[in-house]
């Protein structure tokens, strides 16, 4: 008689991978060996430090988090939803788990024994393959949920932009390692490991390393027993230590230990164990570095559950950044990937407070981004500007309605700044009762500015034609972006207007090119990165690319780009901003890193000559599109 929760197992199996692989009969004969274990909200499955099991897990319902404790803190890496795997841990390394595996929810695990498992993973090559990228990329499926057959070793999301920023981005290591020497006793080696909360020591001989001893050896060969703690370290060690390059990338490193089935690389100035050792790497620094990965901090980010799991992420964006910026990567590509998880925490927030609010939005709305959140130029914290547009609705609801979402954006714009990202301090955000309308009320509000500019009112409505909708109904978007494009058609008092704007900051270089610098206040003599370069850019590219319709390209660097397609003429002109726009964003982006501020003041006396000559010759694609501007549109239209 057939087993029937065997068969319900084999049928859930069959629906992922590597299990839908198989056939139905063999994860019957599996089903029928596994046992069903009920996993109570908060309890453990196993521990980081643990001895590896002899089954692995598959959750069958629920949720169960997969965590790093480092310095007594617990961080969360990834978590398991249903038909994940977790515990791989035991098919290729036969020590202690890494991570932590602990139930979010009241969850039900499929325990399957590995004995049981491993001849399948000989005679089904799909099923090896599947481990092999799992175990490898720290993950508890090496398949996207979203974009099937696609590897996520954490880097195939952004595929495109990010290859570079996965494979070869160099990984965070400890540096100046502790060492020993041969006839050191181990007794005194495990005092210092202990006392220093490290997990090894690199042994030497004549200043090159030639072992280590790690916890591992302490563990099975002094505690077992085997030897005596009095001995010395050259008995007990492992040898050869592997030694890898200092520049050695994340992937790499992560492969080499499970080639070697090792849990720690010495590094040393050539990578050979012929030079001086320069650090160690451990599998902690590989996985810390996989948990800032893009892939991995977008699946942080759509499911954290509060604003402190969502700051976990922004703060692990910004190393993201720093490691990007290090490894040269074009800036361009940095924004992309930045912008697109600064959108997922937003659109985390506003799920997050919809939940609170009890009830669901009472009409169809979007959220939309402007000002820099809007052009997708957000690297560094800055302050958020944000707008709410619900649907027309009946006048006897307005109230109501505006009320409920009045309400909602004030619970996303103060999650979004205990995230980190600081109040707009112009107001410009969706708790405002002027920037939270209805649809027709903000076609009247863009038509005003469009058709009655005023020079007081000008520059926040530019504001609010840098705009990314990121939530909600797209029909809205379109209406909007509709009569945008309609209105501003043949408009010259308009475009008269954002051009002068545009104009209002000259190229940054007084009569003898020497920098214009800040005369007094807190910032006196340093350079307005922000208002001398970077804004004389974005107003230029704003209001040639809406003379040319594109509401659709809100990006600084892409609308140049764009132009120099539509205008073969100024093709060359279009370029050099561009490119003048990155390095500028590059400058601002270190210094924001170095001072952990939003970058917008350079200390001149602490840039390279080199880097004052690279910054100087920005400013000529300046002073050329402020030329093209005053030629192009007429100032005689402003009475």
């Amino acid at each position: 008689m057939k087993n029937p929760v065997a068969e319900n197992v084999a049928k859930f199996l069959k629906h992922f991978p590597p299990f839908s692989s198989m056939t139905f009969e063999e994860l019957f004969s599996i089903a029928n060996l596994s046992k069903i274990i009920y996993l109570e909200k908060n309890q453990i499955l196993f521990k980081g430090g643990e001895e590896t099991h002899e089954n692995f897990y598959v959750v069958k319902s629920g949720a169960v988090g997969l965590s790093l404790t480092s310095d007594a803190e617990e961080t969360l890496v990834d978590k398991c939803d249903e038909g994940d795997i977790l515990g791989l841990r035991p098919f290729f390394a036969k020590n202690h788990y890494l991570m932590t595996a602990k139930a979010r929810e009241d969850s039900i695990i499929c325990s399957v024994p590995i004995a049981v498992f491993e001849p399948y993973i000989t005679e089904n090559k799909e099923v090896l393959k599947f481990l092999l990228q799992s175990f490898a990329s720290h993950t508890r499926n090496p398949y996207d949920k979203e974009h099937s057959g696609k590897l996520i070793s954490e880097n195939m999301i952004f595929a495109e932009h990010t290859t570079d920023i996965q494979y070869f981005q160099p990984i965070k290591y400890t540096k100046n390692p502790v060492t020993a020497n041969l006839d050191d006793v181990v007794m005194y080696i495990a005092k210092t490991m202990s006392t220093s909360s490290i997990g090894s020591v690199i042994i030497q001989k004549d200043q090159l390393p030639i072992g280590i001893v790690t916890d591992r050896d302490l563990r099975s060969k002094i505690a077992t027993g085997l030897f005596p703690i009095t001995i010395t370290a050259d008995k007990i060690m492992t040898a050869p230590v592997i030694t890898v390059p200092e520049n050695i990338s994340v992937a790499e490193a992560q492969m080499l230990m499970l080639k070697y089935n090792v849990g720690h690389l010495c590094v040393t100035k050539d990578g050979t164990d012929k030079s001086q050792v320069t650090g160690i790497i451990s599998e902690h620094d590989v996985v810390a570095a996989q948990a800032n990965t893009p892939g991995m901090l977008l699946k942080q980010t759509r499911r954290a559950f509060d604003a402190k799991e969502l700051k976990v992420v922004r703060d692990r964006m910004t190393e993201l950044i720093q490691n990007s910026i290090d490894k040269n990567i074009p800036v361009s590509h940095i924004t992309n990937i930045v912008a697109e998880i600064n959108i997922a925490i937003t659109r985390r927030a506003i799920e997050l407070a919809i939940q609170e609010m009890g009830a669901p939005a009472p009409a169809r709305f979007v959220w939309l981004n402007i000002g820099s959140q809007g052009r997708k130029e957000q690297l560094l914290l800055t302050d958020q500007d944000n707008a709410l547009i619900f649907e027309d609705i009946d006048s006897n609801e307005y109230e109501t309605v505006k009320s409920y979402f009045l309400v909602l954006a004030d619970k996303v714009v103060r999650m979004l700044n205990n995230v980190g990202y600081e109040m707009s301090p112009d107001d410009v955000m969706a708790n405002n009762p002027k920037w939270c309308k209805s649809v027709t009320d903000w076609i009247k509000q863009y038509n005003i500015w469009i058709n009655s500019p005023e020079e007081k009112t000008v520059q926040l409505s530019t504001l609010f034609f840098d705009m990314d909708f990121l939530y909600g109904t797209p029909e809205i978007e379109q209406v909007i972006t509709d009569n945008i494009e309609k209105s501003i058609q043949q408009n010259k008092k308009f475009f008269a207007y954002l051009a002068a704007d545009a104009l209002k900051n000259p190229a940054p270089l007084g009569f003898f090119r020497q920098f214009l610098v800040e005369n007094d206040g807190e910032h006196k003599d340093t350079f307005d990165i922000k208002n001398r370069a970077l804004e004389p850019l974005g107003d230029a590219a704003r209001v040639l690319a809406l003379s040319h319709n594109l509401v659709d390209f809100t990006g600084t660097y892409q609308r140049f780009k764009k132009l120099a397609e539509l205008e073969p003429e100024n093709e060359e002109l279009y370029t050099n901003c561009a490119d003048a726009f990155n390095v500028l964003m590059r400058f601002r982006t270190e210094e924001g890193l170095i001072s952990n501020s939003d970058g917008r003041y350079l200390n001149l006396k602490e840039l390279s000559k080199s880097d004052r000559l690279k910054l100087k010759n920005c400013f000529q694609p300046i002073n050329e599109i402020h030329d093209l501007l005053k030629n192009r549109f007429s100032l005689t239209y402003i009475n």
